[in-house]
């Protein structure tokens, strides 16, 4: 590893100000299960990985217990461009058959797991990859999506392939790793009911295993903001409440709707709360974690 670079001693000053300032929030997170999504910029960015990784060991160093499960639409479909396998999506899901369910597999438990597994190791850490079928981690059930004809007014029923949903998260895998040293880094794979493998997302992966071990936070790294009001500012903070609210009116809308949606049933499952946090930013997670302002939205209780 290399040295930390030599401070000036206003830097030096300014950096034991901010370890000063983020004492409090270190007592009171030590020991706690923080679940983080780790997607989108911050894990396309080579510098902003490295950053990461370096993160997550400091709240592993801290007293934190990090759990990270990842994504990796792009590479999937990288890879499935050069390999010539057409795909196509079905409100917002991946139609995923057997062929691409391999490459899904392979890019996701393979290629993008041991990366952020070697960022970490290599930043002080030790991480162990796994995927939702290691150990019955993540049992899960096929997706089924509904769409009604506008013609007919008839429904029918979209066979996605081999997508799936969490059914069961077995925490007993993971209270290993809080007992240990280990950081887990899972790959949103899941075991379907006949042993198939099920390709799930990421983000729902993530909110399944925040509710079932009832961690502290959920933290769902995307590449905005957070929520934002109707005139682009930033909305720090929400009740289960309002962010309902905020749906109904429009105010959240797109792609923010499943993450916000993931978010309520995570806080109402037991997690004390769970946030948006812009991935973008350069040490999003220990600003969020370890400042008053944050870096995104969070979600709490009424």
């Amino acid at each position: 590893m290399n040295e930390p670079p030599q401070l000036s001693r206003e830097e030096a000053l300014t950096k034991a100000r901010v370890l000063s300032q983020a004492l409090p929030y270190m007592r009171r997170y030590a020991g706690e299960t923080f679940v983080i999504k780790y997607g989108g910029h911050a894990m396309g960015d080579a510098e902003l990985a490295k950053l990461f990784a370096r993160d997550i060991v400091l709240l592993k160093q801290v007293g934190i217990n990090p759990i990270i499960v990842h994504g990796g639409g792009p590479q999937i479909g990288d890879m499935l461009n050069r390999l010539k396998i057409k795909s196509e999506f079905v409100q917002g899901l991946r139609v995923t058959d057997h062929a691409t369910v391999e490459v899904v597999e392979m890019v996701l438990s393979g290629t993008i797991n041991k990366q952020i597994v070697t960022d970490i190791n290599g930043a002080g850490g030790m991480a162990v990859g796994l995927s939702g079928k290691d150990g019955g981690l993540v049992l899960a059930t096929k997706v089924r999506r509904t769409v009604r004809d506008p013609d007919s007014n008839i429904e029918r029923i979209l066979d996605l392939g081999l997508v799936g949903e969490p059914k069961h998260i077995n925490p007993h895998v993971l209270d290993t790793f809080e007992e240990s040293d280990i950081i887990p880094v899972i790959a949103p794979i899941g075991l379907g009911p006949d042993g198939e493998t099920l390709n799930i997302n990421a983000d729902t992966v993530a909110g399944a295993i925040a509710s079932a071990i009832k961690a502290q936070r959920l933290m769902i790294l995307t590449d905005v903001a957070g929520v934002m009001d109707r005139e682009g500012r930033l909305i720090p903070e929400l009740t289960v409440s309002e962010s309902r609210a905020l749906i109904a009116k429009g105010i959240v809308s797109g792609g923010m709707i499943p993450k916000i949606e993931t978010c309520l049933s995570a806080v109402e499952s037991g997690v004390e709360g769970a946030v948006v946090v812009d991935g973008r930013v350069p040490h999003a997670l220990l600003l969020e974690i370890f400042t008053k302002h944050g870096a995104g939205t969070l979600v709490q209780p009424d």
